[in-house]
């Protein structure tokens, strides 16, 4: 196999781990009629109609109209890595499987946290600017009430047969547990992501996935990895962020695109600054949330 069928292996497996491994690797699914044709920019659909008009004995119909544009819109986060694997730790023979592992590894280890918390810290942003993010200090004498409460506001704005989606940090979930709610309105169920299902737990007929804390903030601080500070590269917490509690969101409104851009791999005889293997990565990524899309929309922030 050459460099480039590894390439076309590696991204094809690092596309199917981002949507089943992430904690928001549903939101990808959303993306399905978004137009993608390579590098950072995508096309989103916007659909506009006319509303019912009153039916005419003699004219007929009211002439309505339909109009489908697409928006161009461009992934913010471009993000990328170059490995280097020492020519004397792997030939050709093994060359797959360790670079399988050094790339999965990575994607797994420090890609994936930092696509989750841009999203979550990015719906955060634009449901503060929407109106449609709230306070509350978890507490377990009120957090069942208050997570009904917020449900039921959700509801009310788009009806009750929408999926929605609770999002919640795994602390907040720890108290979620510990609080005496109606065991009518809790369920095991199966939710479908990407290839995976998993068994979580519904509340109210709405998916809670729980999330590691540290990955549900406010706001974040992606470094470049190059500055001689930040080498080390990945994210951190903002010094003024706050924990997000949970997201409610009907399923289908976060629109998330995450694409690996072609990943180049160059063998020791063609590595000029290394007899090593040498793997770039970089990946492009956002998110978005219509117009209407936002009314499905309420996060709860700890106000503490």
């Amino acid at each position: 196999m050459n460099t480039m069928e590894y390439a076309a292996v590696f991204m094809q497996e690092l596309d199917s781990q981002m949507v089943e491994n992430s904690t928001s690797g549903w939101m990808e699914a959303n993306a399905g009629q978004v137009q993608y044709s390579g590098g950072a920019e995508v096309k989103i659909p916007k659909m506009q109609m006319s509303g019912l008009g009153d039916y005419d004995r003699e004219n007929g119909f009211a002439k309505g109209s339909v109009s489908v544009a697409y928006e161009s819109r461009k992934m913010t986060q471009d993000r990328g890595r170059t490995f280097q694997v020492d020519a004397m730790d792997v030939d050709e023979t093994n060359f797959a499987a360790a670079a399988g592992n050094v790339m999965g590894e990575f994607q797994r280890t420090k890609v994936i946290p930092e696509i989750d918390a841009y999203r979550y810290s990015t719906i955060a942003a634009l449901a503060q600017t929407a109106g449609r993010q709230k306070t509350y200090t978890p507490a377990v004498d009120t957090i069942w009430q208050k997570l009904l409460s917020d449900i039921t506001e959700v509801r009310d704005v788009v009806g009750d047969g929408v999926e929605i989606v609770i999002t919640m940090s795994a602390k907040t979930a720890g108290l979620l547990d510990q609080a005496k709610g109606d065991s009518q309105l809790i369920q095991s169920g199966e939710f479908i992501q990407g290839g995976v299902h998993l068994k979580v737990k519904e509340i109210d007929q709405c998916a809670v996935i729980r999330v590691p804390s540290a990955r549900l903030k406010t706001k974040y601080v992606f470094y470049d990895g190059v500055s001689e500070d930040e080498e080390a590269g990945g994210f951190e917490a903002a010094a003024d962020a706050k924990d997000i509690n949970w997201i409610i969101a009907v399923r289908h409104a976060p629109i998330a695109v995450s694409k690996t851009d072609v990943t180049r791999i160059f063998d020791p005889m063609t590595n000029q600054n290394a007899n090593a293997w040498k793997i770039d990565y970089r990946k492009y990524h956002d998110l978005w949330i219509t117009d209407n899309g936002m009314d499905g929309i309420l996060v709860s922030v700890n106000n503490a």
